[in-house]
């Protein structure tokens, strides 16, 4: 029945065709389609290797395909696999297909799929298969390209991953507070005016404005000192930048005031045009109108 649906699809123009071991390389015969090669046996890599040889005279373009398998079943032994098959053939193009352990782990893939693009850059896969199934691996796709790019570039420089580009830390960032409470405290005494700046250090959310400044790590500490009971437009601003502030000082990230904050590769908000004023938002234009009716 798989040998029927793997020629059925060769023969219907499918450019790949997943999996082909000894036994059934015979179908390539059949199609163009590009195989990815495996071993009869998948958990032995002396399998592969024997159809890897039997298909190379072919003379036709190949995968090989070592198998990366879940967690505590053969992920460690899969990877001692990946590592002999590039030993053993420095040229062939290589796949690996990390679905298996991004679905197959409730944790947040893009730490996982960093470090298998780091296996992948040193073993020079070239060809990758992955799924979007579970929700909690919707952004895998965004994340491996990404990754994939930090990796070639870290490569071809000799280097760690690192200091290349900030798109694979979506929780943390490397210098997530740029000022102390005591240079923040300094910023405050200057103010003249009641509008409120908001800044993260690592003792908490500082709010500040010409009457005073506050410093906690539950916004709702802060209500009492913002007078916005009668303002809804500011209450509404207050509050989402507050929320804002209050995510970014638990998670470790950098947080600017009337700015998104910034995830990485899993969620790239729209660039504003740093030569122009930034878009004024339906908060301030409410305030506006109050202030013109009152």
């Amino acid at each position: 029945m798989l040998e029927d649906e793997l020629l059925r699809g060769g023969k219907s123009g499918a450019d790949y065709l997943f999996s082909l071991s000894s036994s059934t390389l015979w179908i390539s015969d059949e199609v163009e389609s590009t195989p990815i090669l495996i071993g009869d046996d998948p958990n032995n890599v002396h399998s592969l290797f024997q159809t890897i040889e039997t298909f190379a005279n072919r003379g036709r373009p190949f995968f090989a395909d070592a198998i990366l398998d879940p967690i505590h079943y053969g992920l460690t032994d899969s990877i001692v696999r990946y590592h002999e098959l590039r030993q053993k053939f420095p040229d062939v193009e290589i796949m690996m297909g990390i679905g298996n352990l991004t679905e197959l782990t409730h944790a947040d893939t893009l730490g996982a799929n960093t470090l298998l693009l780091g296996l992948a850059s040193e073993l020079k896969v070239t060809g990758l298969l992955t799924t979007e199934v579970s929700k909690h691996c919707r952004t895998v796709i965004k994340e491996l390209n990404h990754a994939r790019r930090i990796m070639y570039a870290a490569r071809e420089d000799a280097s760690p991953p690192r200091h290349i580009d900030e798109g694979l830390m979506a929780l943390h960032e490397r210098h997530p507070c740029p000022y102390d409470n005591s240079e923040i405290e300094d910023f405050a005494k200057e103010i003249k005016d009641l509008n409120f700046r908001i800044q993260v250090s690592a003792e908490g959310i500082n709010i500040y404005n010409r009457e005073g400044h506050h410093l906690a790590t539950d916004p709702y500490e802060l209500f009492e000192y913002l007078d916005v009971a009668n303002d809804g437009g500011h209450a509404f601003y207050l509050g989402l930048e507050l929320a804002r502030a209050q995510i970014a000082w638990q998670l470790g990230k950098r947080y600017e005031q009337d700015e998104e904050l910034r995830w990485g590769a899993i969620y790239r908000p729209a660039e504003d045009d740093k030569t122009h004023f930034s878009r004024e938002k339906s908060t301030l234009k409410a305030r506006r109108a109050r202030r013109t009716q009152t």
